[in-house]
């Protein structure tokens, strides 16, 4: 099979590899759409991302689906938990420490033909969601995550700062969750056009119950704490380049503000399984281009140009 291989930054290289062998509880995956996130490009760009580092060759991608050797059409939940710290075990898988993710330290992703997956974690996709769709079901998840920990009260308003596409779905979720006003602040302009076509108003906004920071740049922190209201909330979804966030700590204090982390995401892929479905939430506008596997270095340019929305690699 052809697999993309991640040597360092910006080495990414196309191999031909054996087909893998399941171990007991694993699903051999045809994988058909993987998609470019962030984090790929923290490991294409820098050769790692926070305090994990590339030490070997690398498989990365995370957001993905396929279609199983017996023919069922599956979206691959990456993240596999131990099921056994405290963290696990008080129902917050997301922030086991011992997790396993695709794409991630030594387990390779979803860049490649196909993969061995443990069954627990593939999700049956139906006949309306897309193989696409189903690829950015990983993403959407870390929207849906990042907006549970936003408790946006009921009518409230909300602000979005980095329109990139876990921004957008962000948007999305915010005005199905019935928010009296979306804000939205993004840089660029067809990310900012695309903000509005979803219903943000761009226009610079303060007093806001919630805002969601998904730049990862302390500018973009800032930003956010700016928008909040006193008393309000603010969620951290970005990542930065430097493993680590400065922020002005007089603006946040005299607000009282609360802080959240994001960290990807919880058991929530069965609800964004179900929007999509049910055609509440739009993924397919938000991609930009498609490429073949052969082409992967040239895809992880594109995307980090910036110049478009969400590029999709399609072994």
């Amino acid at each position: 099979m052809l697999v993309a291989r991640l040597h360092g930054a910006a080495d990414l290289r196309i191999h031909e590899e054996a087909d893998p062998v399941p171990q007991a509880g694993e699903t051999v995956v045809r994988v058909t759409s993987v998609g470019v996130c962030g984090s790929d490009l923290h490991w294409f760009g820098e050769g790692g991302i926070g305090d994990a580092q590339l030490t070997q060759p690398l498989v990365v991608g995370h957001e993905f689906a396929g279609v199983t050797l017996d023919g069922r059409r599956v979206a691959v939940d990456p993240a596999v938990p131990c099921e056994e710290c405290p963290s696990c075990l008080r129902g917050y898988r997301n922030l086991c420490p011992h997790v396993r993710f695709a794409g991630h330290g030594q387990t390779d992703g979803g860049l490649r033909e196909y993969l061995a997956w443990p069954d627990a974690y593939l999700h049956p996709l139906p006949d309306s969601v897309s193989d696409l769709e189903g690829a950015l079901l990983e993403p959407l998840g870390v929207a849906i995550h990042a907006f549970d920990l936003g408790h946006l009260p009921l009518g409230g308003t909300a602000g979005v700062v980095g329109c990139g596409p876990i921004g957008l779905m962000l948007i999305q979720l915010l005005q199905i969750a019935g928010a009296s006003m979306v804000a939205a602040v993004e840089p660029l302009p067809h990310r900012a056009a695309k903000a509005r076509e979803l219903g943000a108003d761009t226009d610079p906004h303060g007093d806001l119950d919630v805002v969601f920071e998904v730049a990862g740049t302390d500018q973009a922190v800032d930003t956010a704490f700016e928008m909040a209201r006193p008393g309000g909330r603010v969620v951290l979804a970005g990542i930065p380049d430097e493993d680590r966030t400065v922020f002005r700590a007089s603006t946040a204090r005299r607000k009282g503000l609360t802080i959240a982390m994001a960290r990807r995401m919880n058991d929530v892929y069965p609800r964004a399984i179900k929007l999509v479905a049910q055609g509440r939430v739009d993924l397919v506008s938000l991609v930009s281009n498609r490429f073949a596997l052969q082409d992967a270095a040239k895809a992880f340019g594109e995307a980090q140009s910036r110049q478009g929305l969400k590029i999709v690699i399609e072994p």
